[in-house]
């Protein structure tokens, strides 16, 4: 593992996993059941499920990680193997961005969640923004075997991708203070976003 790989383990991915299940815990209704797709070794999921007792949750995977925190079930990456409005939420936490159809994900997450569709991804905007999530990407996720397409969407990507399926924002937060100062200052930025999404009302464009 390289010092950048080492110093991430360590240090960076125990407060990201913190951080980032304060912010799901209070987008996520009471008593729902969650599905978080792409979720890794399960620990952010693990973690939500401490700070929210009441929710019930499972992961979904390409890759189904030994040791995973949560129960993982396999999948193929475009198809959520569950029926029409089978989970209250499906969760996508820095998920889509490694897809190479990230469209297909999304609509299938709408199909499944009764609720909310929540969602943690990146804005590419700004000074160097594609070089910084590149660099962020690869240090976090090439040592385990992870898809790195690099597909980064700007604000007015992501607000077509939410209209062409089916979905609206419902709540939107950016800053959401993932890395200790000084790191903060290049790697959070405007960078990072994490939205709740519900069925958009009116005919699908």
């Amino acid at each position: 593992m390289t010092l950048l790989g080492t110093l991430h383990e360590q240090s960076i991915h125990p407060r990201r996993v913190r951080v980032l299940a304060d912010h799901l815990a209070s987008l996520i209704p009471a008593g729902a059941r969650v599905l978080d797709v792409g979720c890794g070794d399960g620990q952010l999921a693990h973690r939500l499920a401490q700070v929210r007792p009441d929710l019930s949750l499972s992961g979904l995977d390409v890759m189904v990680r030994p040791n995973a925190a949560i129960e993982v079930t396999p999948f193929d990456g475009s198809t959520i193997p569950l029926p029409d409005h089978f989970v209250d939420v499906v969760m996508f936490v820095d998920v889509l961005h490694h897809t190479h159809h990230p469209l297909v994900l999304l609509r299938e997450a709408a199909r499944v969640a009764r609720q909310a569709v929540v969602l943690k991804d990146h804005l590419d905007e700004g000074f160097l923004s594609t070089p910084t999530l590149r660099l962020m990407d690869w240090v976090g996720n090439a040592r385990h075997g992870v898809s790195l397409p690099y597909s980064y969407w700007s604000r007015d990507e992501w607000n077509s991708a939410f209209m062409a399926t089916g979905l609206a924002i419902d709540a939107w937060r950016e800053r959401l203070s993932l890395y200790p100062s000084p790191a903060s200052l290049v790697f959070d930025r405007s960078l990072h976003f994490i939205a709740r999404l519900i069925a958009r009302r009116g005919p699908r464009s």
